[in-house]
């Protein structure tokens, strides 16, 4: 796998689980980050997904900009 894709995964995955889709609800940020460190190791880079937590304000506040893009 390569770097750029092994990054994109965490973030990616995030999204996934937090937006509604038209066949499930949206998880709850502390569902979406249990699934995420059960998972970590195995389906997660961990230094990766340890970074990614680090980094959640960004995210939060990103995410918090393109308000209708998640909707």
């Amino acid at each position: 796998m390569s770097g750029t894709t092994a990054v994109a995964i965490p973030e990616d995955t995030f999204d996934a689980l937090t937006s509604k889709r038209v066949y499930k609800p949206a998880f709850s940020l502390d569902h979406a980050v249990d699934i995420m460190r059960k998972h970590r190791g195995t389906h997660f880079d961990p230094a990766l997904l340890d970074v990614f937590f680090d980094s959640m304000d960004d995210v939060m506040m990103i995410r918090s900009q393109y308000t209708d893009s998640f909707s």
